[in-house]
């Protein structure tokens, strides 16, 4: 694992991708929606304006350097920390990508804007997509994602409507529960008819087992998740509370991997070592300094220790 740009970071343990290599190719928090859950904070640009936010031909010279490195990886992922549908060279991103390699191109994204056919024509070639839908109605769509003005909840399932239509690669669909939220049999079972209506591949389950970006949100037990996955369908996973595995051990520039990161997603000292390769005692060390630099903070919960980029 490396890190030698501002666009491409990993490869790191996921929960559904394996060792992914990843590609960031919006702005921090450029976003259609303000989830309440986001391990990232609040939304500070909150836009539904495409247009090509990160040079294509940079992002694609990054990725280079790092595919010459012998860098292994089960799937370069497009996402990162705003909305990569927003960007308007998506197309032109994955085709550049394949010719590249072939390493197999997901797409992590919120699903807010296939509704519009020049996003869905942009991801055709990607080999994964990876889509939300965190509720069964507006009103409830309204309280967990905080939508662009633009974006509803009716737009948001028929655009997945149309993607699963015109896409022949694999959907998978994620469902974020909050206790209190959308864990009612009401709520439940207006989501089963949302994904019965769009035909994911699968469906993933998870909840709020890292730091978010408001504060009170309940993560859903795990016998109450796997509950629900039963009233959702026989293609229901639940991911969360995922312990990852060893990518490697990182033999250069060690803190400004570990930093980068940070930045992107809140981690315990055994999500660090897991993705470093590191031995616990070394990953406080680089930890330790960069606390005390103020360059990233800790924060407690549910009785996990949590650190993330300041």
């Amino acid at each position: 694992m490396t890190d030698r740009g501002k666009h491409i970071y990993g490869p790191v343990p996921s929960r559904r991708l394996g060792r992914s290599l990843g590609v960031d190719i919006i702005p921090f928090k450029t976003c259609t929606l303000d989830c309440i859950y986001c391990q990232l904070g609040k939304t500070t640009s909150k836009t539904v304006q495409r247009k090509e936010y990160v040079p294509v031909d940079d992002i694609l010279s990054e990725l280079k350097t790092f595919l010459d490195t012998g860098i292994q990886a089960d799937y370069i992922t497009i996402g990162g920390s705003g909305e990569p549908t927003l960007h308007n060279g998506l197309n032109r991103l994955i085709a550049g990508i394949k010719k590249l390699t072939p390493i197999s191109v997901a797409i992590l994204t919120n699903g807010t804007l296939f509704y519009l056919p020049e996003v869905r024509a942009d991801c055709l070639d990607a080999d994964v997509i990876l889509p939300s839908l965190d509720a069964g109605d507006q009103k409830t769509f309204e309280k967990i994602n905080r939508p662009h003005d633009q974006i509803t909840f009716e737009r948001l399932v028929d655009g997945l409507c149309a993607l699963r239509r015109e896409y022949e690669g694999q959907i998978w669909l994620e469902v974020f529960f909050i206790e209190h939220f959308n864990t009612d049999s009401t709520q439940v079972a207006k989501l089963a008819e949302a994904i019965q209506r769009i035909g994911p591949d699968k469906v993933h389950l998870n909840t709020a087992v890292r730091p978010t970006a408001e504060q009170g949100i309940e993560k859903v037990l795990p016998e109450k998740l796997e509950t629900i996955a039963h009233r959702l369908g026989p293609n229901c996973t639940v991911i969360a509370d995922f312990v990852p595995s060893r990518c490697g051990k990182v033999t250069d520039n060690i803190t400004q991997t570990l930093l980068s990161m940070l930045k992107r997603r809140p981690c315990t000292l055994d999500d660090v070592c897991s993705t470093l390769g590191l031995l616990p005692n070394e990953a406080i060390k680089y930890l330790a300094g960069l606390e005390k630099q103020g360059a990233i903070r800790s924060e407690n919960k549910s009785g996990k220790i949590f650190f993330t980029a300041s």
